[in-house]
């Protein structure tokens, strides 16, 4: 059965004055569940809460907008990490870790998540466990339960576990305290994909920054690579694919363009124009490439493996580079002076290819 490929935008969950979240569906994007991925976002307004919660997958969160604070607690950690989040900002999150967002300024803070959702409840989709609000856990337990575990009086238990009306997203009144970040905490939780040293920097062409066990550690835990890739005016990403059996999941983040999918039997399954907000999945070994409008395009993508490993069909590094001209020759049943022409070209060209 052929899959749907087309990318498809988030849709609103639920909301308040604080925020929203969003998500996408495997209603919508059957390929969420075929690769066992899921991916949302969430929208903080100024004095925006998300409130303490974990999920059942491992992510990779995105900073797209804004800046804010974000609060992580470490498996058996007696303390949190309180960290200071801008654009451009990735911060790796294994499952169970128990984070909060908080947006303090007025210019909307958004999260990209994205993640693994082989050991979830739902193939596909994040599931998250509220610790406070109107669905936390205390909810769930008997007022004889919380006291005994939390030793509690009565009313005490009866006040924590009623007053809360909200769900998920709430707004702080304004002057409300909330803990400062440090600069200590952050280390090697985030990086900066707008600040990291870049590795792969081509003049008219385009940039990358990739995340790895290197210079975010707790990708090893999450088990996923990620990158962002900017593409300058007219510029075209060379075909390529993940030769280690890896989805790679896509979302647009800046700018327009243009993407093309090649499966097997060389057969093209998806052609179209992309713009910012877009997500989509690349199957595995499929070969995709991307040529952007004229104002560029930025995307940030998950890799399923922790040090992903890809093989670009054009550019210097080609595997036509390598294979000896005459099994070339004999492949496209052309001329030798066809195949040395074909050789002849990108020589010197990385992954990205400047307008014409």
């Amino acid at each position: 059965m052929e899959i749907d490929l087309t990318p498809r935008s988030s849709k609103s969950v639920y909301g308040s004055d604080g925020g929203s979240y969003f998500s996408w569906s495997p209603s919508d994007l059957p390929m969420l569940k075929e690769g066992n991925i899921g991916a949302s976002k969430i929208a903080l307004q100024k004095n925006g809460l998300a409130m303490p919660s974990y999920s059942d997958s491992a992510k990779v969160a995105y900073v797209l907008q804004g800046s804010g604070t974000a609060g992580i607690i470490l498996y058996e950690s007696e303390k949190e990490k309180v960290i200071a989040v801008k654009e451009g900002d990735a911060i790796a999150l294994p499952f169970g870790v128990v984070t909060w967002w908080f947006n303090k300024e007025d210019t909307e803070l958004v999260v990209l998540f994205m993640g693994d959702t082989s050991k979830g409840h739902k193939a596909g989709e994040f599931t998250e466990f509220a610790l406070t609000g109107a669905n936390g856990i205390f909810t769930g337990f008997t007022p004889e339960f919380v006291g005994r575990a939390w030793d509690l009086e009565e009313d005490k238990v009866k006040e924590l576990v009623g007053s809360q009306k909200s769900s998920g997203i709430i707004k702080v009144k304004d002057g409300f305290q909330m803990p400062e970040p440090s600069e200590a905490d952050r280390e090697g939780m985030a990086l900066n994909c707008l600040e990291a040293p870049l590795d792969v920097d081509i003049k008219n062409g385009g940039r990358v920054v990739v995340l790895n066990t290197k210079n975010l550690p707790l990708v090893e835990q999450v088990g996923l690579g990620a990158d962002l890739v900017r593409i300058d005016a007219g510029s075209m990403c060379s075909p390529g694919f993940s030769c280690d059996s890896a989805y790679q999941v896509t979302y647009i983040v800046r700018g327009s363009g243009r993407a093309q999918i090649v499966g097997v039997d060389g057969k093209r399954k998806l052609e179209l124009r992309v713009k910012a907000g877009d997500l989509f999945i690349v199957p595995r070994f499929f070969v995709v490439s991307k040529i952007a409008d004229g104002e560029g395009m930025d995307w940030f993508s998950i890799i399923t493996t922790p040090n992903p490993i890809f093989c670009h069909l054009a550019g210097r590094t080609s595997v036509w580079k390598a294979l000896n001209p005459q099994v070339l020759e004999a492949s496209f049943n052309v001329s030798p002076e066809a195949e040395k022409h074909f050789r002849s070209k990108r020589l010197n060209a990385e992954i990205f290819f400047p307008a014409p």
